[in-house]
């Protein structure tokens, strides 16, 4: 087994708690991470022989700025040079009511390591490394089982008090390439069929799925296994997809650069408009993000008719930047066609923004115009002519303005 490492950086706080006689302990995803090969900057360690948070506070102060954000759950942060540090104490989780949520949390600073692992959901999560001791401790054989590729619960049955615990699940076996295992497997679907994702809050399984898509390297993997687990009875809408639509959707996940309006769009594009509004309700609230993703895929572009003028047209709908990756995913076929119209784009400088106009609403005001309705079809149709490009200059636009003041 290779040495573990961490920066050697966080020596100074490992030593300093040691002198209060803490002991440190990293645990979670630093130490599973190193066992994948994995580099992070964000680090949990957990601190036994201490049984108040305020006590670590102080400790730490002098370190960074210490947020407690976490408190009730008996964990602090601190931002340390490059490093997101969590420090926790050790604790019980209780099973008291539905939900993710449903939890009374007992914290215990006597708890040995093992014990206090076991409220972990996967073995390979229950790994941890004693600083002073350099020794990894690994009580339920979590390292045999990430090299055997191999995702299996703590305990199976404190794993199903937790129902966000079914999608970690899904996004860790398609994020590492892990087989989940039977008994693990079939809780899972088990408690999908009887409703368990209907508990959890839309925030906590937007979270999830934005690691599913976007930490994923393929995201099919995400959803065929979803599918597996009966998980479509709850996201409904993939239900009405034939096998082609369903497939098709698949490999245009996979091809799509990682950006989550993009993954979004392209997750909604086979669906019906009231389809995609129901899922996107079903995970986020957020309006300006279900807009973008609507947007993005409501867009229509003809790539048999790509001129200046449908470009410029373009960009004022939708970037075209997000728009020519979102084409080439679900379009592989129409390539030729959709990179004349990057091309274009580029050329005329509208690929990440639309055309500026030439006339300005304070222009109007400066050639002695009153702001009225008037304004805005008056800007409209000289950003037309410009966009024609029968217009291409500032002098050009007044004096065409100037000429239609005049007949008016």
């Amino acid at each position: 087994m290779k040495k573990f490492e961490y920066p050697n950086k966080l020596n100074i706080i490992f030593d300093k708690l040691n002198n209060y006689h803490i002991k440190a302990i990293i645990v979670g995803g630093y130490v599973r991470d190193f066992f994948l090969g994995l580099d992070s900057k964000d680090i949990d360690i957990e601190l036994y022989g201490v049984d108040s948070l305020q006590k670590i506070e102080k400790i730490l102060q002098e370190f960074g700025k210490v947020n407690s954000v976490g408190k009730s759950f008996g964990v602090c942060k601190l931002l340390y040079e490059e490093f997101d540090l969590d420090f926790s104490l050790p604790r019980r989780d209780t099973k008291t009511a539905e939900g993710h949520k449903g939890f009374t949390i007992t914290l215990e600073s006597n708890m040995d390591f093992k014990t206090a692992a076991k409220r972990r959901d996967f073995t390979m999560n229950a790994i941890g490394y004693d600083v002073m001791t350099q020794e990894i401790l690994d009580p339920y054989n979590g390292i045999h089982d990430l090299q055997n590729r191999f995702l299996q619960a703590v305990d199976l049955k404190t794993f199903g008090e937790d129902p966000l615990r079914i999608l970690r699940a899904v996004t860790f076996a398609a994020r590492f390439d892990l087989e989940i295992e039977k008994e693990l497997f079939y809780l899972c679907k088990s408690m999908i069929e009887a409703g368990a994702l209907t508990e959890l809050p839309r925030e906590r399984i937007f979270e999830e799925l934005k690691k599913m898509l976007l930490l994923t390297q393929k995201p099919s993997k995400v959803f065929l296994l979803l599918q597996e687990l009966s998980a479509f009875s709850f996201f409904t809408e993939f239900n009405t997809l034939s096998k082609r639509e369903f497939t098709s959707l698949l490999q245009a996940l996979d091809a799509a650069p990682k950006e989550l309006v993009l993954l979004l769009a392209i997750l909604i594009t086979p669906l019906t408009t009231k389809q995609s509004y129901t899922l996107l309700e079903k995970i986020t609230r957020n309006k300006k993000l279900t807009q973008a993703v609507i947007t993005l895929k409501e867009t229509f572009f003809d790539l048999d008719t790509i001129t200046n003028y449908t470009a410029y047209k373009l960009a004022t709908k939708i970037s075209i930047s997000l728009f020519i990756p979102y084409l080439k995913a679900l379009y592989p076929k129409k390539r030729a066609a959709i990179e004349t119209l990057e091309r274009k784009a580029k050329e005329l400088h509208v690929y990440e923004r639309k055309l500026q106009a030439l006339i300005s609403g304070k222009d109007l005001i400066a050639m002695g115009l009153k702001p009225s309705k008037k304004f805005s079809t008056l800007l409209d149709e000289l950003y037309e002519l410009q966009m024609q490009e029968k217009i291409h200059t500032k002098e050009e636009a007044k004096s065409y303005l100037d000429r239609l003041l005049t007949l008016s």
